[in-house]
This record gives C-alpha cells, sequence and structure tokens, in this order.
C-alpha cells in the first residue's frame, strides 16, 4: 500500500484544503505515513501571502526533498496556484507543481489526455474529508474573495468569492464529530451573497449551526459587514468571540489600503458589541509600514491599541507583492522603520493581553479539553491564542468547569471545580 504525508504551510484554510486532500487520497486507498521518510507521496500545502510566508514554503519543499529523497513530492496550495509554471522551474526539487484548480489528481499521474480547465478533476471546497481528530475543527464555507485590498494578492489566484452550499456546510459539520467548529473564509461574513443571499446569508448559517454544534467561532469578519443581527447571532452561539480585520485606523491610510473605516468608527462597532456582551472577546490584525504611513498615523495606531483593549492582537509587517495596488504607491516605509514601529506596538498589546489574563484569576470558566491536560475557554481560538493547562484526568474532549488559578502571558493554569 502506498503511503503519503502532507505537510501545511500557512493560515487555518490550508489546513482545510489539507484535511480535504487526506481525504481524497484515503479514498484512492493510499495510507498516512508516520513519518515523511515513510511515505511514497510527500504533498506540500504552501502559502503565498507574503514573502516570509513563500520563504518558509521553499523551505518546506527543500527539507522535505531531503528527508523523503525517494518519495513523489508534490506542491501545491497557493504558491502553485500563483506561481504555476515559473515555481516548477524555479524549484527543481518537486515533481509536480499542482494548484487545486488545474485538471490534475495529487495522488496519481497526470492523465494521458488532459480535461479542459473549466472541469477540474476535484473540487477542494466540496470534497468530503476524515472525521476530525481534535474536538474541534476549521470548516471552509467559502473559497476566493470579491474586495481588492491595495496589499492583497489572493483574488489573484483563488479568485472571486465562492459560497458553498449551507447544506453541504451543515454535512461536513455533522460527519466531522466535533464539539466546536471553527469557520474560515476570505471574507467570511459575505458568505452566500454570491448566491444572491443578499447581505446577511452568515446569519442563517449561523442559526443552523448551532443546533448540531456546541461552539461556533467566525473568524476573519469584516468591520464593515458586522451588523447589529450578525452581533446577536454571533452572541447566541455561546462563542461572542469577534476576529475583526481591522488593518489600521487612520482613514487616509486605510483609504490607500482601499479599505472602509478609521478608528472612531471601530471603536464605535467594538462598543456597540460590549454594550449587547460585557464578555464579548476580540481578536485583531494590523499592517505596519503600509506606503504613506507617517509617524501621525503610527501614533493613532498606538492609541487606538492602547485604549481600546483588544484581547488578542497580531501585528505584521507590509509586503510587497506582485501586482497589488500597494505596489505602485510611493512614501514606501523604510523596512527598519516598520519593524521598529511593530515592536513598540507589540509591546503594548502584550502588556494589555497578560493585564486582561490576569483578570481571570480566581473566576471559574467553561473550557473544551483539546488534549491531556490542554484546554481552552470560548476566549481562546484554537492554535492561534493562548492555552489554559488544566489537571490531565479531565477527559479530552468534553466540557468542563475549571477555576482559574494562575496567569503567565497569554497562558492559563487551572484547577478542576468539584460537581
Amino acid at each position: 500500500m502506498r503511503r503519503f504525508w502532507v505537510e501545511t504551510l500557512g493560515c487555518p484554510k490550508n489546513q482545510v484544503d489539507s484535511d480535504k486532500i487526506t481525504g481524497m487520497l484515503a479514498g484512492d486507498g493510499m495510507a498516512a505515513a508516520e513519518a515523511p521518510e515513510e511515505a511514497d507521496l510527500v504533498v506540500v500545502n504552501t502559502c503565498a501571502f507574503i514573502e516570509e510566508a513563500r520563504q518558509e514554503s521553499v523551505d518546506a519543499v527543500l527539507s522535505l526533498r531531503a528527508a523523503a529523497a525517494g518519495a513523489e513530492l508534490v506542491v501545491t496550495g497557493c504558491m502553485a496556484e500563483r506561481y504555476g509554471a515559473e515555481l516548477a522551474e524555479a524549484l527543481p526539487e518537486a515533481d509536480r507543481v499542482a494548484g487545486f484548480g488545474v485538471p490534475v489528481s495529487i495522488g496519481s499521474k497526470p492523465p494521458a489526455t488532459p480535461r479542459p480547465p473549466e472541469l477540474p478533476l476535484f473540487d477542494l471546497l466540496n470534497l468530503p474529508r476524515p472525521p476530525a481528530e481534535a474536538p474541534w475543527a476549521y470548516v471552509k464555507i467559502a473559497e476566493g474573495c470579491d474586495r481588492r485590498c491595495g496589499y492583497c494578492a489572493i483574488p489573484s489566484f483563488r479568485g472571486s468569492q465562492r459560497s458553498r452550499s449551507t447544506g453541504a456546510i451543515l454535512a461536513e459539520v455533522e460527519a466531522l464529530g466535533v464539539k466546536e467548529a471553527v469557520l474560515v473564509a476570505q471574507d467570511l461574513a459575505s458568505y452566500g451573497r454570491d448566491q444572491g443571499r443578499g447581505e446577511r446569508g452568515i446569519i442563517p448559517l449561523v442559526e443552523s449551526l448551532r443546533h448540531r454544534v456546541d461552539w461556533i467561532r467566525l473568524l476573519y469578519l469584516y468591520p464593515s459587514d458586522l451588523t447589529p443581527p450578525l452581533i446577536d447571532a454571533i452572541c447566541a452561539t455561546g462563542v461572542p468571540y469577534f476576529d475583526l480585520s481591522l488593518q489600521h485606523v487612520s482613514r487616509p491610510l486605510l483609504a490607500r489600503m482601499r479599505r472602509w473605516g478609521d478608528g472612531d468608527r471601530f471603536a464605535a462597532r467594538i462598543a456597540e458589541i460590549r454594550r449587547r456582551q460585557p464578555e464579548a472577546v476580540f481578536r485583531s490584525n494590523f499592517i505596519v509600514g503600509y506606503p504613506g504611513e507617517t509617524e501621525a498615523d503610527h501614533d493613532a495606531l498606538l492609541e487606538f491599541v492602547a485604549g481600546i483593549g483588544l484581547d488578542w492582537c497580531g501585528f505584521f509587517t507590509y509586503s510587497p507583492e506582485a501586482g497589488t495596488y500597494a505596489t505602485s504607491l510611493d512614501s514606501q516605509v523604510p523596512p527598519e522603520l516598520a519593524a521598529e514601529r511593530r515592536r513598540e506596538l507589540a509591546e503594548v498589546q502584550d502588556g494589555i493581553t497578560a493585564a486582561k489574563r490576569d483578570q481571570l484569576i480566581s473566576r471559574e470558566v467553561v473550557v473544551l479539553v483539546d488534549n491531556p491536560g490542554i484546554a481552552r475557554s470560548y476566549r481562546e481560538a484554537p492554535e492561534i491564542d493562548g492555552i489554559i493547562t488544566v489537571p490531565d484526568h479531565l477527559a479530552v474532549g468534553q466540557f468542563h468547569t475549571v477555576r482559574v488559578t494562575d496567569a503567565l502571558g497569554p497562558d492559563l493554569a487551572a484547577e478542576a471545580v468539584s460537581p
């Protein structure tokens, strides 16, 4: 029996794609290898979002080529989608470069008579996937994006938004057998618009999922789409966790990013959520050093971060991406200045996150145990935020009530609460 190994890089959406590749290969009669060295086929699911991610993907290909010298090595994912033949020429270590939209099967040799491009052999978005090994799973509800943010190349190789049917999503969640479904997409709140469902397609989906899974978490919400009905739908899931794609707070800079909003509007949305649900948790990301970012812009972002009190926050230095609008802009920020601004913001946010975690000491919280001794409450997204260490005897895959006893930076320690 042939064995395979799938290496995943990049965002949660890529992990979903890898799960579906795994399901496809298993359906073709292959078995998962314990290590890449034991595989006959190695698949590298790459990321191409920024230069750092692309370099990590190339390094992974080279490392796996050395580790699995006798295996067929296939490079797929975002880099394959974006660069295609150029990547194949630059990476002779790979036996094949196969984007998700091309008419080939990853697990077998290309057919002698290729199918036309409009009829791909497989569609990862709607392929079945194996049952989840963890008590949670990412669930991709749409592919592609209709927005044209100035810094982002994703629409150029992932295409326009393509939403899955509600029935397919519900069936996948039920088949996964999880306690928590983490919904992901490039533009989550726009789910269903391409199918004529208008502005509120995501709300009926969330309400339907509430009856099938204990926790529902939504990642990557554009603030302009965060309407009161959607806020209420999220709060009703029991996971009032809001991952808001803000990117900056300077109105002129956001305009150069081709994005909506400013600090005042973002603060008003967050205040409205807190009014409806005082225990709501917030995560966001910000781009530092985007072309045209002034010291005044940076100071405004510092003031916003220090005052708004986000629970979790990431900061990324701007990365020029070929073919995007931002590469044509003047007033490029020197990399060393962008790095300095990023460090300053991260230091402020680290203190805020630590203080918020300290506030939970002595409180009782409900947690989902992911692994022996490792759990999360609704406040922590899997693989992204901090964790809660709990007694090893608490059953994995079950909910338990614990009392927080200590905090160390982003992580908490807790003891079991007697029934």
